[in-house]
């Protein structure tokens, strides 16, 4: 979720960074970094089906994130 920035600056974050392939939340005044105890960017929300959410403060590279996912499809 982009936060705390202009949006011409997440969208071109967005794009130069080729990251356009999934839904992108802006928050330009930090309120949902806050629900998520988000402290700065990356950062990675995981819910599941029961509306479960695990916050991943950090990067993450690919084969984590894949794992994550399948993790929370195999619940």
């Amino acid at each position: 979720m982009a936060g705390r920035d202009e949006l011409p600056a997440i969208n071109s974050f967005i794009s130069n960074f080729g990251v356009d392939g999934f839904e992108h939340i802006v928050d330009t005044d930090g309120s949902l970094w806050s629900e998520f105890d988000v402290a700065s960017q990356p950062a990675f929300a995981f819910i599941n089906d029961d509306g479960t959410v695990e916050v991943v403060n950090g990067a993450m590279g690919l084969e984590s994130i894949t794992t994550k996912l399948d993790e929370l499809i195999t619940r």
